[in-house]
């Protein structure tokens, strides 16, 4: 399979590593150091789940230098996918797809609303990883799952080409026949989990030990939750218990990639997350005081703005 990977930094680098790694031809679209870094030592995936290196890796800064491909993988931040369509538009001219692997509810509209339903598919990515250093990918923890899938009327045997080549590269796959619900399962979770570390500035094993830390995380579940209820989506009855649940096995080191980026001092994906859950919240009528306060705490920061590492 032909695979571009728009956005080669932790989740485009880590499953992109695991793509190429089993003989599909992927190219890696990164800019900077990190591009530097891959076309003159290839890419590097440091992980508890072994290691791996893709040499000699092909990268570029511009996807208008590549031909047609099958799938887009689009892992840009969230402001950047508006900027990206145009750009991978001719990536698409052979029949391919676009898969977002974006935080947030809001990709998958934006880029149907640009590129048309037939041209996207819906995606999750649950894992922990980051640039540890240019050309290298860090990856904490064992968790490392997609799930894709066509949303209705898209097109469906898309996703299970797709998905049938992350099973031949040993990639944890599902299938799904309702992406958006999956869509929000991690959303609900997300929200709270990036609010509530960068909130405490720690990782989720501090949140989970401290009473009133977890009680506002459970809290933050929860209004996501019945936010993503209100509005229609199917989402479990016990959704938020098994998010409790699931916050207990995770490595007590892990952080979101938001508390990382606010460490770093970079721009913050908050008004699609906690943010997001408080503009919804008051379009369907659900009260979300906890979500509030976590977008309002991180507010100062969402630009951008150097500060004191903690």
């Amino acid at each position: 399979m032909r695979i571009a990977v728009v956005g080669a930094g932790g989740v485009g680098g880590f499953f992109g590593a695991k793509l190429a790694l089993a003989d599909n031809d992927v190219v890696f679209i990164a800019r900077g150091r990190h591009l530097a870094a891959i076309r003159t030592d290839g890419l590097t995936v440091e992980s508890v789940t072994g290691a791996m290196r893709v040499a000699p890796a092909r990268a570029t800064d511009d996807p208008g230098s590549i031909p047609p491909v099958d799938v887009v993988m689009l892992c840009v931040k969230l402001w950047d996918v508006e900027a990206a369509t145009a750009k991978i538009e001719p990536l698409l001219a052979t029949g391919g797809v676009v898969i977002p692997f974006q935080n947030g509810l809001d990709s998958p509209e934006i880029l149907k609303r640009a590129l048309g339903d037939d041209r996207v598919l819906g995606g999750v990515a649950y894992i922990a990883t980051t640039i540890g250093a240019p050309g290298v990918i860090a990856h904490t923890g064992t968790m490392a799952r997609l799930i894709v899938g066509a949303f209705p009327g898209g097109p469906a045997e898309r996703a299970e080409a797709f998905a049938a080549a992350c099973g031949k590269a040993n990639i944890n796959v599902e299938l799904s026949t309702d992406i958006r619900r999956a869509l929000w399962e991690k959303f609900c979770f997300l929200a709270a989990f990036s609010g509530c570390t960068c909130l405490a500035r720690q990782p989720i094993g501090a949140i989970r030990a401290d009473g009133d830390l977890r009680a506002t995380f459970e809290g933050a579940v929860r209004e996501a939750w019945s936010v993503g209820r209100a509005l229609g989506v199917p989402l479990a009855d016990d959704y938020v218990e098994r998010q409790l649940a699931a916050a207990d096995k995770l490595p007590a080191e892990m952080k979101s990639s938001m508390l990382h980026d606010l460490a770093a001092g970079r721009r913050l994906e908050a008004p699609w997350l906690s943010g997001a859950v408080a503009r919804m919240a008051d379009e369907a009528g659900v009260a979300a005081p906890i979500s509030r306060t976590l977008y309002a705490a991180v507010k100062p920061y969402v630009d951008g703005v150097a500060h004191p590492k903690t």
